[in-house]
């Protein structure tokens, strides 16, 4: 959509200044905000891409920040391609979004036949003078993840992911912001943006980093505000750097933040602890800052933050101006009638609060009963020798499905007879609080849990 003048990236950002103090650091840079000024990521060739629907794709999550920087407000469509997109899918991409350029470090693996213009970028900044001024309310394109097939494409804008972000002045030491996440992804742009947008520094993640590396990285560049899944957080303090960072301030979404998750992070590091609810097409529905699991039910049916929160059928629907606009390329929309995004986070009332039990389409059937893997997972991980936890369907003949799990320790057992004791003592555990159907027929102790690129636990039936 064109305008005589819109809201971007860089004009928010030139609006908070501080710019000596700022700074975006990624695996092998650091750019200083002083140096943005009147300087170009794309080798100033950002003249060429006025009005396109461009697709950005990097290895390197520094250069795609610098890239939607400077592009925001400049091009009409901005497509953030994660890391670990299929080639394949790349072509689908650029045809259902009219891409007609593509923004890389990648380049001549970048090229597509539907598109002409290929411009590099990276992190290395050139002299360059142009007009900030911004005339287009962009398209910022998003591809969900943990699908298959072909991927979603979820349009949001600057407005919609930038919520109500505001910069405080009254501070006296600025945040430095991180986040486990990919900043391609929502998870990541979200604190990204709140970075950026709140007068704000930031380190980067890296694809293929190690977390001992991320977290020493962190550390050195004097983090104060970390975000991550559980699950990031979990293998946080499993890790031999885990001390390298002390940030006040630790904010856990993605996954289920689960009572003990939550307890032994605060624990470690001392930390004010935050788990935020928010999906790619929903946007951010809330914070919860009391250190308590799940969410109050009062929150339910009022207004909270500027978000309507309705329970419908166990699952949670967000309605508010966070929400994305429409998928592209398909004809449901995200929206019900009521203006409401369903989720599919099915939620449980129990007292005075609501908690989160599991993903609607992630449920496990045995014998005709449902089983929500996380809230078994959750049972699991309170045992105190427990670090982390798996709970998948494993094939029967009988049931169809039955309940198996996988937990990684926080120490390893002296022996075999101590390895059998652990098991015993996790199934007694489970045996004492849920039902015969939701019981683990085996619990397997690994070494390690499979994580996926968002950061999630990778599920699949055993």
């Amino acid at each position: 959509m064109q305008a005589t003048e819109q809201i971007s990236m860089w004009n928010t950002i030139h609006s908070t200044g501080n710019f000596s103090e700022r700074f975006l650091c990624g695996a092998e840079a650091v750019i200083k905000f002083s140096d943005l000024i009147r300087s170009s990521s794309l080798r100033g060739r950002h003249e060429e891409l006025r009005g396109r629907s461009v697709i950005i794709r990097t290895g390197d999550q520094l250069a795609s920040a610098l890239a939607m920087i400077e592009l925001d407000g400049i091009v009409r469509r901005m497509v953030l391609c994660p890391p670990d997109i299929r080639d394949q899918d790349l072509q689908f991409v650029a045809e259902s979004t009219e891409a007609d350029a593509i923004v890389s470090d990648f380049s001549e693996s970048s090229r597509v036949p539907s598109v002409g213009l290929v411009i590099p970028c990276g992190t290395e900044l050139t002299p360059a003078d142009y007009d900030p001024k911004a005339v287009y309310a962009t398209e910022w394109i998003l591809l969900t993840s943990g699908t298959t097939g072909a991927p979603k494409m979820v349009v949001h804008s600057l407005r919609t992911l930038g919520g109500t972000i505001e910069s405080d002045v009254s501070l006296a030491r600025r945040p430095v912001w991180c986040t486990f996440y990919d900043m391609r992804r929502y998870g990541g742009l979200s604190i990204f943006l709140r970075a950026m947008l709140g007068g704000d520094s930031m380190v980067l993640s890296s694809t293929g980093e190690s977390t001992a590396s991320f977290l020493e990285r962190a550390g050195a560049n004097g983090v104060t505000h970390m975000s991550g899944t559980p699950s990031h957080w979990r293998r946080a303090i499993m890790s031999p750097a885990a001390r390298k960072v002390a940030p006040p301030y630790i904010r856990m979404s993605g996954e289920i933040a689960d009572q003990s998750t939550l307890d032994r992070v605060r624990a470690f590091y001392g930390a004010n602890i935050a788990h935020a609810f928010a999906s790619t097409e929903a946007g951010v529905g809330f914070v919860v800052n009391d250190g308590l699991a799940g969410f109050p039910a009062a929150w339910v049916g009022r207004k909270h933050i500027e978000v309507d929160l309705r329970v419908e059928d166990g699952s949670l629907r967000l309605r508010s101006r966070r929400n994305a606009a429409r998928y592209i390329g398909k004809s449901d929309g995200i929206r019900d009638a009521d203006g409401f995004v369903d989720t599919g986070d099915m939620v449980e009332l129990r007292g005075d609060r609501y908690y989160f039990v599991g993903r609607r389409d992630g449920t496990i059937n045995v014998g005709g009963f449902k089983v929500h893997p996380e809230e078994v997972e959750e049972v699991i991980q309170q045992h105190p020798q427990v670090r982390m936890a798996l709970v998948r369907a494993k094939k029967s003949a009988i049931t169809g499905a039955l309940v198996s799990a996988e937990v990684v320790l926080a120490t390893e057992p002296g022996s075999c007879d101590d390895q059998s004791a652990i098991q015993q003592d996790i199934l007694q555990l489970c045996r004492n609080v849920l039902p015969p159907h939701k019981v683990p027929v085996s619990i397997n102790i690994v070494s390690e849990l499979p994580v996926a690129e968002t950061g999630k636990i990778a599920r699949c039936c055993a």
